[in-house]
Parts: structure tokens; sequence; C-alpha cells
């Protein structure tokens, strides 16, 4: 069976030359959403058709960007599509999983978005390795700073003990810092000694 699928971002706007694309290209059954981002996670009417296909089917979009905005998104619902026996076609790019030439031009694309990936992770691990070199700190700055953490520590264990609660407020921090900070200097006195 050939399914259609037809998607518009606002309410606003019109599935009719999606719809009549998708009849055109002989789709059986048409499913719409509406209001939807191509970049949302969910997609309600998509949904459904991925429940209702079967292996032998062919979804048809009228393009690329109706099924999702982001090209490894788009790869992952394919593989899925494929894994299903469920075929993939796209009107506007001509691009389709049924036949040998098609699932080519496919597993093309998915190599080429897959090197994309892997330049961006070396791309993010080497600027991460040069910052580290370069003494920059990273990650979440600390939640309580090293000026807090003195007078903390002050009045935790002065004369006059406070607890840590009150500490906490004093200083307009949470109790879960102080303790997580108390539990590090212990860490490391065990480790050094």
């Amino acid at each position: 069976m050939k399914i259609g699928y037809a998607r518009v971002s606002t309410g606003e706007q019109n599935l009719a030359l999606q719809i009549d694309a998708l009849k055109g290209a002989g789709a059986e059954r048409i499913y719409e959403d509406k209001g939807v981002s191509g970049s949302a996670v969910f997609k309600p009417a998509y949904h459904d058709l991925l429940r209702a296909s079967r292996a032998g089917d062919e979804i048809i979009v009228w393009r690329l960007d109706r099924l999702s905005r982001n090209l490894v998104t788009l790869i992952t619902e394919l593989q899925m599509l494929g894994s299903l026996g469920v075929g993939f076609r796209s009107i506007t790019e001509e691009i389709e999983t049924v036949t040998p030439a098609g699932r080519l031009f496919f597993h093309m694309v998915g190599a080429f978005a897959q090197f994309e990936r892997d330049v961006i992770r070396e791309r993010t691990n080497a600027g991460i390795q040069a910052a580290r070199r370069a003494g920059k700190q990273l990650g979440r700055p600390p939640a309580i700073s090293a000026d807090q953490w003195t007078q903390a520590k002050t009045l935790l264990s002065g004369p006059h003990k406070m607890s840590v609660a009150s500490v906490a407020s004093l200083l307009n921090v949470t109790r879960q810092a102080i303790y997580k900070r108390l539990n590090a200097e212990k860490n490391a006195e065990q480790e050094a000694a």
C-alpha cells in the first residue's frame, strides 16, 4: 500500500498542494499533521502512520523536510523504516528506497551523514583538549565560589558552629552545594593520606 504523509508547521498553512502531489504519486491513504514542526520529536499523525504501515508498504512525502529537517534524524528514520520492510519516497527530490539504485543512494547519503557526525565529534574533542591544555575550566561553574566556601568552612567549624542549612541560607547557596564541597574535600584528604 502507498501511504502519504503531509505536514505543515502552523495551522494557517494549507496542505492542499502536498495532498494533490501525494494523490498524484498514488497514495491510497494520507496522514496529515497540522501545526507540527519538522523538528518535533513526536508527530501524532506520523506516529499513527507508522503503527498502520506493514512490510511492503511505501511511505510517500512531498519533500524530505516534511518528514524531518535534520539529516541525521532523517537517516535514522529511514533506517527504521527499512528495518520494518517499509519503503520510502520523496516526490520533489526524487529519492526513494524501493529500488536497488534508490537504496544505494540512500546508503551513500547515510555514509556522508556519518562522516559529518564523526568530523563534528573530532572537532569538539580537539576543542576540549585545547581548552584543557590552556588551563580553562570546563563545564558548569561551581555552585559555591571560593570566597563563599571559605566563609562556609568558618561558619561550620567556628566557635559558634552553624548548621549546613543555616550556612546555605546565609550564603544564598544550596545545602547540596555545601555537602558536595564537603565530600570533595573529604575524598581529597583520603586520597592524599
